[in-house]
């Protein structure tokens, strides 16, 4: 089976091109992001080579999310709140980053100030907005292009519909939502996951 990176397990659609984002633009993302402490949504992943991966996706504020892929891929994905992890089962291996040093700190972090790095990126759907993230001092952290819709009906105005990450490589991955339920009740404890270098299993 061929290894997930985690770069791939990170990233979204290409759409048109950059330019200084409007700061009403940057407030409008920044607001609908402190909106949503929780979410749950089904998730697919497609990476460079255009190998296609479902499951779920977790995630809680501040710092926690678990990409949990479908039956038979035996990886995971976790941030428990301080760290991010990929767990490979098959070979026993795990790989740890602070979350700070990842694109996903932008959804993870509700504090985080995004107005010094954000860009919009022009859309062919007035309904869609779009916003790329990237820290220029540090492009070791890879960028994130985060794609919302209007909706009257979710927090803040903009449903998350997915994003496309680039880490340091250029390596993209495209992850789309679908079936979105936002600031649910979520347990700490989906965030836990099982150390097969002591033999456990996802």
């Amino acid at each position: 089976m061929q290894r997930i990176t985690l770069a791939a397990a990170l990233a979204a659609p290409a759409l048109i091109s950059a330019a200084p984002a409007p700061q009403s633009a940057v407030d409008q993302v920044q607001r609908s992001l402190r909106a949503v402490n929780s979410m749950v949504a089904d998730f697919q992943q497609i990476d460079r080579n255009g190998r296609v991966l479902t499951g779920t996706m977790t995630l809680k504020r501040p710092g926690k999310i678990r990409f949990q892929y479908e039956r038979g891929v035996p990886q995971l994905i976790v941030a428990d709140g301080n760290s991010l992890y990929f767990i490979d089962y098959q070979v026993r291996q795990v790989e740890r980053w602070p979350i700070g040093n990842s694109p996903l700190a932008v959804l993870l972090d509700p504090n985080r100030d995004i107005g010094r790095f954000a860009r919009s990126v022009q859309t062919r759907d007035p309904r869609v907005v779009s916003i790329e993230v990237h820290d220029p001092d540090h492009p070791e952290y890879g960028r994130i292009t985060l794609i919302f819709q209007k909706s009257d009906t979710a927090p803040g105005g903009l449903m998350l519909q997915g994003w496309v990450a680039l880490d340091s490589q250029n390596n993209r991955t495209t992850i789309r939502l679908s079936n979105q339920r936002m600031n649910v009740s979520v347990s700490d404890r989906t965030f836990r996951w099982n150390d097969p270098r002591r033999g456990g299993r996802p």
